[in-house]
């Protein structure tokens, strides 16, 4: 087989895991409905057995928007406020368990990068021993693409825990400009 034969069967064989795993947070999302069980990201991606930010994914966020639409049709109840710019109401601590839960996606992917790094090279060193030049210069042009890529899959992990990190630390500055407003107000009152 060649390289680029090996590629594509890669890639196809990466488009249909990708499937899979959108497949079975939609099925995860319809048992938990069905179950009662609030429809969270986190129950979402634990049920499912996978990460929470392909539950952020577009095309799957919707199912879970909407079914977390659909129980609170028919559960009414007191929700948290809704942070500014965001349809649907946000807690601290769910929050930071997403961001638990993306630091640990991130430690998964690096351990899974580099595993399969050690792979690759296993494998180009196992290979060597008889191609052409032309063709070595092919493989290795791939593995730097292929090293481009997880780096910048790495990057977009990196930037998107630093987005959540700068987003708890502005809503916990929010909530505390609320409870001194507040606070104010009581004593205000009290006057």
């Amino acid at each position: 087989m060649t390289a680029a034969g090996r590629t594509q069967a890669m890639l196809a064989a990466r488009a249909q895991a990708s499937r899979d795993k959108r497949q079975q947070v939609l099925t995860a999302v319809q048992a938990l409905e069905a179950a009662g069980t609030p429809v969270t990201a986190t129950a979402v991606a634990a049920a499912a057995g996978v990460s929470a930010w392909l539950v952020y994914a577009g095309g799957v966020r919707e199912h879970v928007e909407a079914a977390r639409r659909r129980q609170a049709d028919h559960q009414p109840g007191p929700a948290t406020a809704a942070p500014p710019g965001r349809g649907e109401p946000v807690s601290q601590a769910s929050l930071r368990t997403d961001l638990v839960a993306a630091r640990d996606e991130i430690r998964r992917l690096r351990a899974e990068r580099d595993k399969l790094r050690a792979r690759f090279r296993l494998q180009l060193g196992a290979e060597i021993e008889g191609p052409d030049r032309a063709e070595l210069i092919a493989r290795v042009a791939s593995l730097e693409a292929a090293s481009r890529q997880l780096a910048a899959e790495r990057d977009a992990r990196a930037a998107e825990a630093s987005h959540a990190q700068r987003r708890i630390r502005e809503l916990e500055d929010e909530l505390t400009a609320a409870r001194e407003s507040l606070r104010r107000a009581i004593r205000q009152a009290n006057r």
